[in-house]
């Protein structure tokens, strides 16, 4: 029987792990955790907010996910997107999920991340961005 998600697994190229850390940590505010020892020595990092695990593991020959993609609830999204776009990421709204607020960015090395946020009653939407311009 199946328990919980543990970690979800993205590749990175080699020598990316300090564009890495800058994104996971400094803009997303993401804490990176240490790897067992004899996995650190394959590279890569591993990063974990409240119970949410990303790792990214070096594949020589990488190329980035662009459509399967870990979906990331936050809370607050358009201050949490305001927050990647002033880190110069780039923020693209999607309506297709009945329920959520939702967009989608990339991370430094280009794999698709997806951010939601369930709608509740007290949601805002602020001006210019309703819920079916996304």
């Amino acid at each position: 029987m199946l328990a919980a998600l543990d970690h979800v697994q993205l590749a990175a190229p080699p020598g990316s792990e300090d564009a890495l850390r800058a994104y996971y940590v400094g803009v997303l505010g993401m804490t990176e955790i240490p790897k067992p020892p004899v996995l650190a020595a394959r590279g890569g990092c591993w990063f974990q907010a409240g119970s949410v695990q990303l790792h990214l593991g070096i594949e020589r020959d990488f190329r980035p996910a662009r459509k399967a993609h870990p979906g990331l609830r936050v809370t607050a999204i358009e201050a949490f997107a305001a927050r990647l776009t002033a880190h110069g990421a780039q923020v693209v709204w999607d309506d297709n999920l009945p329920g959520h607020r939702r967009f989608y960015s990339d991370d430094p090395v280009g794999n698709r991340l997806e951010f939601l946020e369930p709608l509740g009653e007290d949601t805002p939407v602020t001006a210019g961005t309703s819920r079916s311009q996304h």
